[in-house]
């Protein structure tokens, strides 16, 4: 009750504006005009201003400025010093990297691509296009097909989740005219006690994007430098255990990354690269949250650093939900690979395997800042863990142990449900009887099929 304080985003978006009267009072509100106040008493009329602090101590009788609060919380420790000793910028670790082009036959990428549902649409509608073009392709806005929980196509478990906007209180942000307050940048380790900051606190890794090439992945796993310690953690569950298997995969995964915490690892990588016939990969944004929700009760989630090495993730919207759900980086190896034999088959034109990977990642990250940016949240930083997303098809108790604090209205399938899906698509990879080649689905997502997804205008 002795200090009064204010402060505005560095976007400006939220008005506050205070006069300061003759008898030392001071009126705070979102507009002028909410008391009324002769004019010959007022002896300033002020404004919150972008990314500034009011704070008024009654005790001593006055408002103390932005700038004299700034400077003494920066001037308390010598933040720059530790910065400079203990950060570290992984594009400098990493500038030597040269991009190596997946080992992999054709067959074997359209037999990795079916275990993780991809289509031909997907292929040339999002990843080849994201690639060539450095953008998110845009689509018309009447999506004609069912929800995913009502789709008699398997699903990927990103559909199930739908992006909340902003409906009155967060005005969105235009991310192209307004970049200069917009950042990707992602830091990954520990975070130490925000409250009582000590040089270990900067121990990090700053990442410039949340999207790591097969090359940045490797170097990461291997990173040997003091302060940092990985482990990798395979996320997969038993071919034909149904949702009880992936319950019991998924409890074991939480329990091998307290076991990794207490050893000192900061950095886990979920990985899916080791599924085959018997093993199937979990769906990435029910072993992301789930995790990311477990460290959280159990008390550790600022101990670590959450790095998703999945073949699943290739939509902007994919990325979108992985991050609002705590993920810190993600490997989509196998968009990579798949970029790889477009370029092998003649599909993608003109441009080699490092131009594809970078454009394509530049897409993703562009796509994601445009995303977040409808909320009015300019930083990843702020997006991640955010949980902007309402679920429409998934049961209370999926929700309340792996997603917790989701808005979910209409219930919905449970684990059995999401594992089915799992089994449906590992099963089309890995037929009991074998086929001679190999074909990928054609898709219908965007464009009616006669076999494929049902539309309104069937």
């Amino acid at each position: 009750g002795k200090v009064v304080g204010a402060t505005l985003d560095r976007n400006g978006l939220r008005p506050s504006r205070y006069y300061v009267t003759r008898d030392d009072t001071v009126v705070l509100a979102s507009e002028v005009g909410v008391l009324d106040i002769p004019v010959e008493d007022v002896i300033q009329k002020e404004r919150l201003q972008p990314g500034r602090m009011l704070l008024i101590d009654t005790e001593k009788g006055r408002i103390i400025s932005d700038e004299e609060i700034k400077k003494e919380i920066a001037t308390e420790h010598p933040y720059s010093e530790w910065l400079s000793e203990n950060l570290v910028n992984f594009d400098k670790v990493t500038e030597k990297l040269t991009y190596k082009e997946p080992d992999i036959s054709h067959d074997e990428v359209i037999h990795r691509q079916k275990v993780f549902g991809y289509t031909y649409e997907d292929l040339r509608v999002n990843v080849g296009p994201m690639a060539e073009n450095m953008l998110q392709p845009v689509g018309a806005m009447g999506n004609d097909a069912p929800m995913a929980v009502l789709s008699n196509q398997p699903q990927l478990l990103y559909n199930y989740f739908k992006q909340l906007f902003a409906q009155v209180t967060n005005p969105p942000i235009d991310p192209i005219r307004e970049e200069l307050i917009t950042s990707t940048e992602t830091i990954l380790g520990s975070q130490g006690n925000i409250l009582d900051p000590t040089p270990e606190s900067c121990r990090q890794i700053e990442l410039t994007s949340p999207v790591l090439t097969n090359e940045e992945m490797g170097q990461l796993r291997d990173l040997k430098l003091p302060g940092f310690k990985s482990q990798t953690l395979p996320m997969l569950f038993k071919a034909g255990a149904g949702g009880a298997g992936l319950e019991k995969a998924l409890d074991n995964l939480f329990k091998a990354a307290d076991k990794a915490i207490k050893k000192g690892v900061n950095i886990l990588v979920l990985s899916d690269r080791d599924f085959d016939r018997n093993y199937i990969p979990i769906p990435a944004l029910l072993a992301v949250a789930g995790l990311h929700h477990h460290l959280i009760r159990s008390g550790s989630r600022t101990k670590v650093g959450i790095v998703l090495e999945s073949g699943e993730p290739r939509e902007t919207h994919h990325f979108c939900t992985l991050l609002g759900y705590g993920v810190d980086a993600v490997n989509p190896y196998m968009a990579y690979e798949s970029l790889y034999d477009l370029i092998r088959e003649d599909i993608i034109k003109g441009i080699d395997y490092e131009r594809a990977v970078k454009g394509y990642n530049k897409a993703v990250v562009k796509g994601i800042v445009k995303v977040m940016s409808k909320m009015g949240i300019s930083t990843i930083k702020s997006y991640r863990g955010a949980q902007i997303f309402e679920a429409l098809g998934l049961g209370k108790e999926v929700i309340d142990k792996y997603f917790s604090w989701t808005d979910s209205r209409i219930g919905g399938i449970g684990l059995d449900g999401i594992a089915e899906e799992a089994e449906m698509r590992h099963k089309q990879a890995f037929p009991d009887t074998r086929l001679n080649g190999q074909v990928l689905d054609e898709g219908g997502q965007y464009k009616w099929r006669k076999e494929a997804e049902y539309h309104m205008y069937n």
